[in-house]
């Protein structure tokens, strides 16, 4: 019996060692395919197209500048701390926004915040004139952010007597000053 003791301890020993050795392989290797199986997948313009998205005009326009200069790292730091995004994968989205250029595609009309209130104007694809005269005065304003439905209000707010609120309201959808505002408002006043 003691002489089947020894073998039996060795063959216990030898099948921890192996038990633990496959384990340690298994975490090790579970722990690199996430990381690496989802990108070489993944199609790099569409990742590229992706990425650009989520960048505002001015840190395209930096990312790409720092891409040219040869500051890949910059460009990396740039997205990450832009968009939030780990550093594998803002890594991953420089190297396709490098490889894919992408122009700034603003936000188009189905993503951008509705026009319900005054607060967030908007950019149109024309120039809209508003004209306002009384007497010898006449007075001009034209921007992007202006169109018939939002001029209607400002005229309305002027008219209903409250003058600063549609000065505050052609301000936020021009670029004139609150007192160039308050001139046109003016004018409108009947």
């Amino acid at each position: 019996m003691e002489s089947l003791l020894i073998p039996l301890l060795i063959l216990a020993l030898v099948g921890t060692g192996v038990l633990l050795g496959a384990r340690a392989l298994a975490r090790r290797g579970g722990r690199s395919r996430p990381e690496a199986a989802p990108q070489p997948g993944r199609d790099p313009i569409e990742l590229a197209r992706a990425s650009a998205a989520k960048l505002s005009q001015e840190q395209h326009r930096r990312l790409y500048a720092l891409i040219a200069q040869g500051q890949a790292m910059g460009a990396i730091k740039l997205y990450l701390e832009s968009t939030g995004e780990g550093l594998r994968a803002s890594r991953d989205a420089v190297g396709a926004l490098a490889a894919h250029p992408q122009p700034f595609r603003p936000e188009t009309p189905e993503q951008a915040p509705s026009e319900d209130d005054d607060n967030a104007p908007q950019r149109f694809a024309y120039r809209y004139r508003a004209i306002a005269s009384k007497g010898d005065v006449t007075r001009e304003v034209s921007s992007n952010m202006l169109n018939d439905e939002i001029y209607g209000r400002i005229r309305t707010l002027a008219r209903s007597g409250d003058t600063e609120a549609a000065a505050e309201a052609l301000t936020r959808h021009s670029d004139i000053s609150i007192k160039q505002a308050r001139e046109f408002i003016a004018l409108l006043e009947d």
